[in-house]
């Protein structure tokens, strides 16, 4: 059976959204799949919602936009109340419940709610709720193994902050657990 996964994963400009999703990317590459990956870019940066889109395949991906989404990762409110009306029926969505209603989801479509950033407060740096939250993404969907999401990490960290590539691993399978 063929792999394909679309996301759209938002919240506030600064919640680490285009990060996640650059590192979903790679992993899919590093998994030997087609990927793309498009951030969003613009005012919202810094504390507004900024959004970005990848698609994982192991057959060609004939376009990399997204109408309506197979899943969703929600970091915030304003996401969950622009994005999750255009979820796919029966799709997947993960809800970082510190920051969103989760009595706001919709039945036509698998919740998976994560307190992201209560579980990256627990281990350390509220700034991990991103790697929380893809981390019971992968659980959720099964897209990609979570030993090559972690080992991607150093892709798409930057050398100068390799010391946080263990903890960022450690937050990835916090929510991978919390999702199970």
């Amino acid at each position: 059976m063929a792999l394909y996964q679309d996301v759209i994963m938002a919240g506030f400009g600064g919640q680490g959204v285009m990060l996640i999703g650059n590192l979903l990317a790679y992993a899919g590459m590093n998994a030997g799949l087609n990927v793309t990956y498009i951030p969003v870019y613009g005012p919202e940066m810094r504390g507004g919602t900024a959004n970005c889109t990848v698609v994982v395949s192991d057959e060609d991906i004939g376009s990399p936009i997204i109408q309506r989404p197979k899943s969703l990762i929600v970091m915030n409110q304003p996401s969950l109340d622009k994005f999750q009306p255009r979820l796919e029926d029966g799709g997947v969505q993960v809800l970082n419940t510190s920051l969103v209603d989760a009595s706001q989801a919709e039945a036509r479509v698998r919740t998976v709610c994560v307190p992201a950033n209560d579980i990256a407060d627990k281990l350390g740096n509220t700034k991990m709720a991103n790697m929380v939250a893809l981390g019971a993404y992968v659980r959720a969907t099964g897209v990609v193994d979570l030993d090559v999401v972690k080992k991607s990490l150093g892709s798409v960290i930057s050398a100068h902050y390799s010391h946080l590539i263990p903890k960022n691993a450690d937050a990835l399978q916090a929510g991978f657990d919390h999702a199970g």
